[in-house]
């Protein structure tokens, strides 16, 4: 004995789609039974795959109003055919980075200017005061640890994988007494902190409306991105995983405010105070 499910099948009014709307009180559905899909009249022939039933207007109108993931799946190719043509780095050579790369004439400025590398080093560091400065700001003084809370999660997970994997320190690196950690003391690599720290601020502020403070966070984290290549502080796959941390950080530590909040079941949402200090 078979079961029967209802799925939609895409509308179409004189060749348009319709998202889903029906027309004239009317729905086009097929019926999924155990084995195969059966015409919507109730009879017993198969219908054909989804994709067999596409015409030229339904590629032109994916390739116009779906380009984005039409442009990444160009991509998927494009690098498929960069990866397994490439000329592997060998094992006793530097890795190639093409942050690097960009910011080679950069890197010879900073080598001969040693004040100049330490007055950014510097500034630098008063950003990351900055940073942390906002992030502890909004538990302590307005009561919202997601930031926090998210900041912790990153720098953990930080430690875990920059211990894991400790990658060499790049040749032309430009170390600073007055560079963030201050005193030239050893740094894990992978991920920057720097750049997630920023990015998980920068959200914050984004999420109270702050947005000309966000957007100078934004800059300002770009700007350290350009000089951390430069100085050879951090790779390029460490700086983009430390956007994708920041961001990934901040849901995590939304999701466990959501939890949290549901389980302890308190009127005001979530808060990291216990629940007698609030009812007192």
């Amino acid at each position: 004995m078979s079961t029967n499910t209802v799925v939609p099948l895409r509308r179409r009014s004189n060749g348009y789609h319709t998202n889903g709307v029906a027309l004239n009180g009317m729905e086009n559905v097929v019926k999924k039974t155990d084995d195969c899909y059966t015409n919507g009249n109730g009879g017993g022939g198969k219908s054909k795959a989804s994709f067999l039933t596409w015409t030229m207007r339904d590629v032109v109108y994916v390739a116009r109003y779906h380009w984005i993931p039409c442009f990444f799946a160009v991509g998927v190719l494009f690098f498929m055919g960069v990866e397994y043509t490439l000329q592997m780095v060998p094992a006793k050579s530097e890795p190639f980075d093409i942050g690097f790369v960009v910011t080679r004439s950069l890197n010879r400025v900073l080598a001969s200017s040693p004040d100049l590398n330490t007055l950014l080093a510097a500034l630098n560091t008063v950003f990351v005061a900055m940073q942390t400065t906002y992030i502890v700001w909004t538990w302590l003084m307005e009561g919202r640890p997601r930031a926090t809370i998210s900041a912790c999660f990153m720098f953990t997970c930080r430690g875990i994988l920059g211990y894991s994997t400790q990658l060499p320190l790049p040749q032309d690196f430009l170390g600073s007494g007055v560079d963030f950690p201050v005193g030239n003391v050893s740094f894990f690599l992978f991920y920057s902190g720097h750049v997630a720290g920023s990015m998980i601020a920068s959200l914050d502020m984004r999420r109270m409306q702050r947005l000309r403070l966000a957007m100078l966070f934004d800059i300002l984290n770009v700007l350290q991105s350009i000089r951390l290549l430069g100085t050879r502080g951090h790779y390029t796959i460490d700086l983009a995983v430390g956007v994708g941390a920041g961001i990934l950080f901040d849901s995590l530590a939304g999701k466990y405010e959501e939890m949290m909040s549901k389980r302890q079941n308190l009127g005001n949402g979530f808060s990291l105070i216990s629940k007698d200090s609030l009812l007192n």
